[in-house]
């Protein structure tokens, strides 16, 4: 794949993640004046929207943390829709833009372990911003490390170049994936299909 197709690839995950944060941002708002509200996605006790969007991590920062996807996914949409015009950003904004979104990926990582070890129940919605999250990230640290954006000493740099140009990347990151969902399997098992 080359950089114009990570871009294709980072717009595509980006607006599934924005496409998500909306819906979890229409049901924060409804549960903010229904805490009884059930959604289309409460499936079972395991499976369940209202579960999630009910508990403290919901809203980390004091507002729900869908209101995050819906700043930061259209900048990242811009960036990859300029990125597919053939415009060559600046190394400095392509460092925070990678800076961002490696926090945005901590974050969504942390809230899906909330989710499986703390709250016990599992959104649909917040699962698709973690898998978009993930692929977003592979992708923007493709193309800073083919352009040379981030900062790191040349064996490493030759090391992620070949890693990436060989797509291990990705490879890792659709196994990593897998060990999250068979995660999910083994911590609720028939629950969490019932």
């Amino acid at each position: 794949m080359t950089a114009r197709g990570s871009w294709a690839a980072m717009l595509f995950w980006s607006v599934a993640s924005l496409t998500a944060s909306f819906v979890l941002a229409v049901e924060a708002v409804t549960l903010a004046g229904d805490q009884d509200a059930v959604f289309t996605c409460d499936v079972n006790a395991v499976v369940s929207c209202g579960t999630v969007g009910s508990s403290w991590q919901a809203s980390v920062f004091g507002f729900p943390n869908a209101f995050l996807g819906l700043v930061t996914e259209p900048v990242v949409i811009t960036l990859a829709l300029a990125g597919l015009a053939g415009v060559r950003f600046p190394r400095w904004l392509m460092l925070t833009a990678q800076v961002g979104y490696t926090l945005g990926l901590v974050l969504a990582y942390w809230l899906l372990h909330q989710a499986v070890f703390h709250i016990g129940a599992v959104c649909p919605w917040c699962l698709l911003v973690t898998v978009a999250t993930t692929f977003v990230f592979v992708e923007m640290t493709r193309i800073n490390v083919l352009e040379k954006n981030l900062p790191l000493p040349r064996a490493p740099r030759r090391f992620l170049e070949e890693v990436v140009r060989h797509r291990l990347d990705l490879l890792a990151a659709a196994v990593w994936l897998c060990g999250v969902f068979l995660l999910l399997v083994v911590r609720y098992g028939d629950a969490l299909f019932a």
